[in-house]
């Protein structure tokens, strides 16, 4: 399944990386701690966390996430929308939390 179609089913906004959403999702990934994500996601996951900061665009590329859920309601920096632009990495949001957003992921990829 592709991140935009994720994001349709899941009611996600996409903020940034438009150009990332035909990538096909492999896996869901949930964690707020980036070593945790660098040591464990796997590549073509969509990460969901509620970490907004740059940073979370280098590390995406570094495990070769297929885009970044950003959860609770929380805005992305403008630093880190104008980096997942550049680097073609969706960035999508949503006001639930991520063990709803996990949830639902779950369900997409599995059933």
């Amino acid at each position: 399944m592709k991140v935009g179609e994720i994001a349709s089913r899941l009611g996600l906004q996409v903020v940034a990386g438009y150009q990332g959403l035909e990538r096909e999702v492999l896996a869901g990934y949930a964690a707020d701690l980036l070593s945790a994500v660098i040591a464990h996601a796997p590549p073509g996951c969509l990460w969901v966390t509620l970490q907004t900061h740059e940073n979370i665009v280098a590390v995406a590329l570094l495990v070769d996430a297929a885009g970044i859920v950003v959860t609770s309601g929380r805005d992305p920096e403008e630093a880190t929308r104008r980096r997942a632009d550049a680097e073609g990495i969706p960035i999508l949001t949503t006001k639930e939390n991520t063990f709803i957003v996990a949830g639902e992921l779950y369900k997409l990829l599995n059933f």
